[in-house]
């Protein structure tokens, strides 16, 4: 029999630990035990339901292109249960100068396919828009002098569109995603799609230009969910992994390597397995992987920044009103220590009763680490006042929810998949050791789900 030990009940631990579950009812001989070291799975995914309001505590979504979170969802016969984002009236505002600017429509990112739809906008400037226009006419330079190496989103935003583009779209948008400087974000970790289109291509414009013709109008929505919420995902993978395999408020003190199998110290025992799962937080795998393999901590070593949500359900919201669209992104230097606000209800339906409204603020980098330090109902205010500084006066809300998520958004730096191949290769000649969560290989559920699952398939 197959001894197998998964550190960490993320989202990644829970996939790992279903896939095992499903081999194991396939035949496969494994005794597998999950440590969680809080007292609930799912990690940054939960979902709070009361009084008719559908709450996500963490992400909402996952990123339609990538089929592995759905796949995942129809296996658990929640094929029902997958709903896409109103894409037909989504809509994405920034803050500037106190006031809401919508990004222009047919943008991907800081990427616009209509050139048209951009010269109405509001939300650049003429010399921005210059510039935009200007990105099409340079592909053949832009093409040759592409990077061969690694460099930072900044810097590729910077050479195709400028710098008002970085700072304005670039910079809020993957701040929400993996937090931290873009400065020293891993352009081919972040955003390997654009490297890929400039390669080609040359213009990134011209290559979202093609790509839309390419679909002729099928597009589909770019988030996807669960009309009850993601925690439904949570729920099923929980309901399908053996009781006996899971060891809730237990928390790993230290890992070893006996002979040919891995020792898991506990305040409770020791216990042998053949095989460890590494689903804790990057920075909790790498004080455990620490006395093992010194060179493998070093490349795991990695900032990560704190995030706090704060959501709002207002049930009789008649007479507030929000802006057509999915929310906000606020610019560094905007006066506001939001990062971002999501219109839940009109991002999705089902969210909200009758006349309800959710609203749901996001506080990350120095902002995030303050309010980590505040009881709920200071964060609330916060997050209430900064709110009401965009929005205009809020009606009193019914439900209010406070999560603090520390050090849950990993910053993939330069380098980063250089780093993450050496890495690879020091853990595979650990035998039986598989490193899994969002520092290495991808952030959303979607890249979780596929990572675990093939590193169980693997370990079997």
């Amino acid at each position: 029999m197959k001894r197998i030990a998964i550190v960490g009940g993320g989202i990644a631990g829970l996939a790992a630990a279903y896939e095992l579950s499903r081999l194991a009812g396939s035949g496969a001989v494994l005794e597998v035990v999950l440590f969680e070291a809080s007292p609930r799975l799912g990690g940054i995914v939960e979902t709070v339901r009361e009084g008719g309001f559908v709450i996500e505590c963490g992400p909402d979504a996952w990123v339609t292109e990538k089929p592995w979170a759905r796949e995942l969802a129809e296996e658990l016969g929640l094929g029902d249960e997958v709903m896409p984002s109103n894409d037909a009236t989504r809509k994405t505002y920034v803050l500037m100068n106190s006031q809401l600017k919508a990004m222009p429509d047919g943008m991907r990112m800081m990427v616009p396919s209509d050139l048209d739809a951009l010269d109405q906008s509001e939300l650049f400037s003429a010399e921005a828009k210059r510039a935009f226009h200007d990105e099409v006419n340079r592909a053949a330079e832009l093409k040759s002098n592409a990077p061969q190496q690694d460099e930072s989103v900044a810097s590729l935003v910077q050479r195709h569109f400028g710098n008002e583009v970085l700072e304005k779209i670039g910079a809020p948008l993957l701040r929400g995603v993996f937090g931290g400087d873009v400065t020293k974000l891993s352009v081919r970790a972040a955003m390997a799609p654009f490297v890929a289109m400039e390669r080609e291509h040359g213009s990134l414009i011209r290559a979202m230009q093609i790509h839309a013709a390419a679909k002729d109008g099928k597009q589909a929505a770019v988030f996807t969910t669960l009309q009850s919420g993601l925690g439904t995902l949570v729920d099923r993978m929980v309901a399908a992994i053996p009781k006996a395999w899971i060891r809730l408020g237990t928390t790993v003190h230290s890992i070893s390597r006996n002979h040919d199998r891995w020792a898991i110290r506990t305040s409770a025992a020791e216990e042998a397995f053949d095989a460890i799962l590494m689903a804790a937080p990057i920075h909790v795998a790498r004080a455990l992987l620490q006395p093992i393999d010194v060179r493998a901590t070093e490349l795991m070593e990695m900032d990560s920044s704190s995030a706090v949500v704060v959501a709002f359900g207002f049930p009789d919201a008649v007479g507030f009103s929000t802006p057509p669209g999915f929310g906000f992104l606020v610019p560094q230097g905007s006066g506001s220590r939001l990062l971002a606000c999501t219109f839940v209800d009109q991002k999705f339906a089902g969210r909200v009763p009758r006349n309800g409204k959710l609203l749901r603020a996001f506080f990350g980098g120095d902002a995030a680490e303050r309010l980590m330090r505040c009881g709920n109902d200071e964060a609330a205010s916060v997050a209430r006042l900064e709110l009401a500084h965009i929005l205009g006066p809020l009606p009193e809300p019914q439900v209010t929810v406070v999560r603090r998520w520390p050090k849950s958004l990993p910053q993939y730096a330069i380098g980063h998949m250089e780093r993450m191949k050496e890495l690879d290769e020091r853990v595979g000649k650990l035998n039986g050791l598989s490193l899994l969560g969002n520092g290495y290989r991808g952030v959303g559920i979607p890249d979780l789900v596929r990572d675990a699952r093939s590193a169980a398939r693997r370990i079997v």
